[in-house]
């Protein structure tokens, strides 16, 4: 998501520096993501900061990853705090990303900010799965505490981020899908929540100029669908007929050996994006069918051998004296 950010920002003109455990530009600062450092001084007098750091959750749920899981995402948002509180010109946004995963497994109705609800246990349900709520909670807790009076702070809950990039959650869907393994899992009536790549740009964008928005914000399409229909809309797009279905033990023993977890697969998460519509928030791409033929086209376009720069998080400084327009929304500073 960062590489998204960057790519798209940069291209409209933004100065976007980069803080990152591994610089490759000249305009990327190092920092560990836990203590204060040098990097500091590069969000005092930035016009935005947003925070995406964090371990992948595409990992064997072992003590080891489920520590650094937290560990990553609760420092590098209190260190983010400390560096904007001891700014002499902190920035005037905070946007820090967080989790749909937040919101507890069901079936029967969908999360938002106001109704949703955090957590809960479900029978049936893993109880370390409880885990992954509890480090979303602490997340967005870090930022909440941080004692930044100057910087407007918004959490991002975001659903999974559909984009064509290698090795992002599409791509592992689509892999899935052409070897004919994308059926049903468990039944298939797990919601999919999930938010297009530009809409989730768009929806930074919209964040970022939106001074009364303060709070947690859902950033998911508000079209979640269960998987095997969600599954089914993407296999049609590509052109596979058919898609293997997977029992509850079939995805247990898939998830060991691609070295990932089952609560990716299984959890509903039947999230909406109520915060941004009801301010106005316009989805180009609202629905899964259109939208996977969108990403399937530009699979099929742009996939010719180049890499994709990932990055961790991103500052940006106000822009040339030029504004950025991005569909029919006026975007934002940087």
């Amino acid at each position: 998501m960062g590489g998204i950010l960057h790519r798209v920002l940069t291209a409209a003109g933004h100065e976007v520096v980069v803080l990152t455990r591994r610089p490759v530009r000249d305009s990327d600062v190092w920092w560990d993501g836990r203590t204060l450092g040098p990097w500091a001084a590069a969000l005092d007098g930035s016009d935005v900061v947003i925070n995406l750091a964090g371990r992948s959750v595409s990992c064997r749920y072992t003590q080891e990853n489920l520590r650094a899981m937290m560990d990553s995402r609760v420092d590098s948002a209190r260190v983010v705090g400390e560096a904007i509180a001891a700014a002499r010109r902190p920035p005037r946004a905070w946007l820090q990303m967080s989790t749909a995963t937040i919101y507890a497994h069901r079936f029967h109705a969908p999360h938002d900010e106001a109704t949703g609800v955090i957590g809960g246990t479900e029978p049936d349900v893993p109880g370390y799965w409880g885990f992954s709520v509890e480090i979303a909670k602490k997340w967005e807790r870090e930022q909440e505490q941080a004692d930044t009076p100057y910087t407007r702070k918004v959490a991002m809950r975001s659903a999974m981020v559909m984009s064509p990039d290698r090795g992002g959650v599409f791509d592992y869907l689509l892999w899935l899908a052409r070897l004919g393994l994308g059926g049903p899992v468990a039944g298939g009536a797990q919601y999919v929540s999930w938010i297009h790549d530009l809409d989730f740009v768009r929806a930074v964008e919209f964040l970022i100029d939106r001074d009364d928005v303060t709070g947690p914000v859902n950033l998911a399409a508000p079209d979640p669908l269960p998987q095997r229909a969600f599954m089914h809309a993407l296999r049609r797009e590509w052109g596979v007929p058919v898609g293997l279905p997977a029992t509850k033990w079939m995805a247990e023993i898939g998830a060991f050996v691609l070295r990932s977890d089952t609560e990716l697969l299984l959890k509903s998460r039947r999230v909406m994006p109520g915060r941004l519509l009801k301010n106005g928030f316009v989805f180009d791409h609202a629905d899964w069918p259109s939208a996977a033929g969108e990403l399937v086209r530009r699979v099929r376009q742009e996939r010719s051998g180049a890499g994709v720069v990932r990055e961790s998080r991103w500052v940006a400084r106000p822009a040339p004296p030029c504004r950025h327009r991005g569909g029919d929304k006026e975007g934002g500073k940087g």
